[in-house]
């Protein structure tokens, strides 16, 4: 069991981590509060609050660099968008809520630990049918669970060659951007109030976020930290399937 004094500096290094490749961290904060105890009606939305500031910071971070391409976005993002929003009205009981995460961590650790490799082959162009549908599944787990889905849609925009490394992650960090603010405005039409440690885990969120976006150089105390990280995630996933 994680204490809570933890959680603040932990959050800053899985933000760190993530916005590094342009991800929200969603499924690293649910797994630090899976692991203090956090009941899951306060975890989904705490985490789609995280995702908006630490996705939000990446995606301006590559904007900025010059990755970013609305081309890749939207084909994912206009059913994907609708059906977080829907995602995140759904209660599902709490045991299967802990065994859908616990295979969404799995997931992050793959991601985490790939590494792609450099091809020469031009991108292909993406197909909309198959993005459509594609986003439509993703926004609809993303809310529900309460991550953003750049977890999956990044490692897959770069599989089958619709986008480079670089441009996947600021597609990423767009498509997470979208779907937690999606989710948000239906958790908040329920009623849902922030858990009173929101404002300090927002801020080590934020500066990890900074951080993590804007750094280039340490290149081997990441990848040490991706492994730390990586071991948290398995445990934790570990623990809530189980």
């Amino acid at each position: 069991m994680i204490p809570l004094e933890l959680i603040p500096l932990l959050l800053l290094i899985v933000a760190f981590l993530y916005s590094s490749v342009g991800h929200g961290g969603a499924s690293g904060y649910l797994a630090l509060m899976a692991l203090a105890g956090i009941a899951p009606a306060v975890m989904k939305p705490t985490a789609l609050i995280l995702n908006l500031f630490v996705a939000g910071i990446a995606f301006v971070s590559f904007y900025k660099a010059g990755y970013f391409r609305w081309r890749l976005l939207w084909p994912f993002a206009m059913t994907s968008v609708p059906a977080a929003y829907f995602g995140a009205r759904v209660t599902i009981n709490p045991v299967m809520y802990k065994i859908i995460l616990g295979i969404c961590l799995l997931i992050a650790v793959a991601r985490m630990l790939y590494k792609p490799k450099k091809s020469d082959k031009d991108n292909r162009q993406v197909s909309i049918p198959a993005a459509s549908i594609l986003g439509m599944v993703l926004g609809f787990l993303s809310g529900m669970i309460g991550i953003g889905g750049g977890i999956i849609l990044s490692p897959l925009l770069i599989v089958t060659r619709w986008a480079g490394v670089k441009e996947a992650s600021a597609a990423s960090a767009g498509f997470i951007l979208l779907n937690s603010l999606s989710g948000l405005t239906s958790l908040y039409g329920k009623g849902f109030v922030p858990d009173k440690n929101m404002a300090i885990w927002v801020a080590t969120a934020f500066l990890g976020g900074l951080l993590g976006s804007a750094t280039g150089s340490f290149k081997l105390s990441e990848s040490g930290l991706r492994y730390v990280l990586s071991g948290v995630l398995c445990f934790a996933a570990m623990k809530l399937i189980m």
